[in-house]
């Protein structure tokens, strides 16, 4: 479950990152000030529109990763408009089993995406995607796809639309002896949405999130240390709802080795290290990291395994324009 959003992408200039007060590297939602970029972007440069939301982004690369069509479901909210009707029509091509809810009165929610140098910065207007309610997923024919599936995954920003839902899930996830998972997402969801996180964190077997979002995570909850491999430890002890799975912790950095902790224990492996000039963009690279992890859990493979297919997916996604793939998947 979460925010579908139109990506709305393009190269822009610093100035332009200026003018909007935009930092690269960083996910915000849009403020007023920021309305006006959306037709400024269309009319000044030669946009791209993707279907994109993090959570959809993910499900959508796991899906082509595991090449059967409907292994994977995805639900939120979308308006009854031309967006909306691109975004279906998107998801069914991916193969993804989607089950919106559609809102009669709000737009399709929007996210520009600001590239400069290869980083990306993310300014959304969720709009619909901010209309979804948990009546929605009781409903039997919803409801249902929760109580077939076997790992969950939701993304934080999801927490500033539905927590109820999220509980919902994670309570389900819990009592089923379920795998629920949850991204720290961005540093605002870890400094101003904490309480609806720390309900959500019991529940959660997996964490994942970039260093930023880490470091964010620890200042706000005191705890002194930069050091991503203690706050990886640390995420990971955080008390649990259900004991039957540990909690793990999964932290991307970008170029540098990703970080995974359990037990007590960090472990770090490197990532596909691409030369600068190939570099399209970072839009997606998270998400589809995420994508190709969940790819090899729901097959239960080892956390090695996980981690290599999360770094092929988020390699083979920074050389296209936000989170594209190819027809078939070169990951064996």
């Amino acid at each position: 479950m979460g925010n579908p959003l139109l990506d709305i992408s393009s190269v822009v200039d610093e100035e332009f990152l200026q003018k909007y007060d935009i930092k690269l590297n960083n996910a915000i939602l849009a403020e007023d000030k920021h309305l006006p970029m959306y037709d400024e972007m269309a009319s000044k440069y030669n946009v791209e529109y993707i279907a994109g939301g993090a959570t959809q982004n993910s499900i959508r690369v796991c899906q082509w990763m595991l090449q059967i069509p409907g292994a994977t479901s995805y639900m939120g909210c979308i308006g009854k408009d031309k967006f909306g009707e691109e975004m279906k029509k998107n998801s069914k091509l991916a193969g993804v089993n989607v089950h919106y809810r559609e809102d009669e009165t709000a737009p399709t929610g929007t996210c520009a995406v600001c590239v400069v140098g290869g980083e990306r910065s993310l300014i959304a207007n969720l709009s619909a995607a901010n209309c979804y309610k948990s009546e929605h997923l009781k409903r039997p024919e919803n409801w249902a796809l929760v109580e077939k599936a076997k790992y969950f995954y939701i993304a934080g920003f999801f927490l500033t639309v539905s927590p109820e839902s999220i509980l919902l899930v994670a309570e389900h996830a819990a009592a089923n002896n379920k795998v629920f998972m949850m991204n720290l997402s961005a540093p605002f969801i870890c400094e101003f949405f904490k309480d609806q996180q720390e309900k959500a964190l019991p529940y959660m077997d997996y964490v994942f999130g970039n260093e930023t979002e880490a470091r964010t995570f620890a200042k706000v909850h005191g705890w002194e240390t930069d050091n991503v491999e203690e706050i990886a430890i640390k995420i990971s002890q955080w008390p649990k709802a259900s004991g039957t799975h540990k909690r793990i912790t999964v932290i991307t950095q970008g170029a540098d080795p990703v970080v995974v902790a359990e037990d007590g224990k960090v472990k770090s492996f490197p990532v596909i290290l691409l030369p600068k000039e190939k570099l399209v963009d970072t839009n997606g690279a998270g998400d589809a990291f995420v994508g190709g992890f969940l790819s090899q859990l729901v097959q239960e493979k080892p956390i090695e395994e996980c981690v290599r297919a999360g770094c092929y997916a988020s390699h083979v996604i920074i050389q296209r324009s936000g989170c594209t793939y190819p027809e078939k998947p070169d990951f064996s």
